[in-house]
């Protein structure tokens, strides 16, 4: 049968198709691993020139207390030189005076240099650090870049031999075809939807079981189920849109369907309803009944015990009147 030779190629074109977009989803997503090592390593260059530029900051800033530490200490030593020479007390007090000043200058002057001494260090291991850790990741990089350029090219080796199978194949259904009317267009709209089902599904030719399809578990219309038992022409399933073929099952697997004539009509139905309501309302009356004469039983015994207690006021009447 031509539906069947047709069956048996899309089932190869399944296999190939499968692969094919396997590989091709892994040639779109390799680039975004070394994209991801591109980024990490720009972030990292980009703080390492964070770090060059508060270091030079920083080493001039150095260089000026260093400056003027050393315009500091020339003036405390020409003070100290001047004091020993002076020949006026109003001279003396003078140059004590500039001393002074030098002194808490100088001594001013030689903390802050100690501190951006030591910021100047800190920042100077940061930046081989960061040199360090820049090199690394450049040869990782270029390593990834190298692997990369490999598995494209093996990605592409791959995809060239199935694109020949996948060919071939097509060539195969288009040629089942040729003699029925419009034959490319058929062939050719078969492909395209089941190229779109393999991308949504790695399955896209299924079997349909008791009239259920295999691949969306849904119910099938018993008439379009009989169509594709018929396997006259390439059918999808309503639901999910994949391929549908027959595949037939042994007794104990086959369901028991609803089969209204073996049930009955429905006037046997309607009798069988009638029964029903007539038992339940016999029943309900004998329940009615016998709740009124429950009640009935009540009533009497309640005027009994009323008659009772007006003979006991008789009585009691009587026996005042004797008194």
């Amino acid at each position: 049968m031509v539906t069947t030779e047709v069956f048996e190629n899309l089932k190869s074109l399944q296999e190939i198709l499968v692969q094919k977009y396997e590989l091709e989803e892994k040639k779109n997503e390799a680039p975004k691993q070394l994209s991801i090592q591109e980024g990490l390593l720009a972030k990292i260059q980009k703080e390492f020139i964070e770090q060059k530029s508060n270091y030079d900051a920083t080493q001039e800033k150095v260089s000026q207390l260093k400056v003027q530490l050393d315009e500091t200490v020339k003036s405390r030593e020409e003070g100290e030189k001047g004091v020993a020479n002076s020949t006026t007390h109003r001279e003396y007090e003078a140059l004590e005076k500039q001393i002074a000043e030098a002194k808490i200058l100088e001594d001013q002057l030689r903390k802050d240099l100690q501190k951006e001494e030591k910021e100047l260090a800190e920042l100077n291991d940061a930046l081989k650090t960061s040199e360090g850790t820049i090199k690394q990741s450049m040869d990782r990089l270029n390593a990834s870049r190298d692997s990369l350029n490999k598995d494209l090219a093996s990605y592409d080796e791959k995809l060239n031999k199935l694109k020949v199978q996948e060919d071939k194949v097509t060539k195969n259904i288009n040629n089942i075809y040729s003699k029925e009317e419009n034959a490319e267009l058929k062939a050719q709209e078969i492909l395209f939807k089941f190229q779109r089902i393999i991308q949504r599904n790695s399955e896209g030719i299924v079997s349909v079981r008791n009239g259920v399809c295999s691949g969306c578990h849904m119910i099938l219309p018993a008439n379009f189920a009989n169509q594709v038992r018929e396997g006259e022409d390439i059918n999808f399933c309503p639901y999910c849109s994949r391929i549908l073929y027959y595949e037939e099952v042994s007794e104990d697997q086959q369901e028991d369907y609803f089969d209204i004539g073996a049930a009955g009509s429905l006037a046997g139905l309607d009798e069988d309803f009638d029964d029903e309501d007539s038992e339940y309302n016999e029943d309900e009356d004998e329940e009615s009944k016998s709740e009124f004469e429950d009640e009935d039983e009540i009533d009497e015994d309640e005027s009994d015990e009323s008659e009772d207690d007006e003979d006991d006021d008789d009585d009691s009447d009587e026996e005042e009147d004797e008194e």
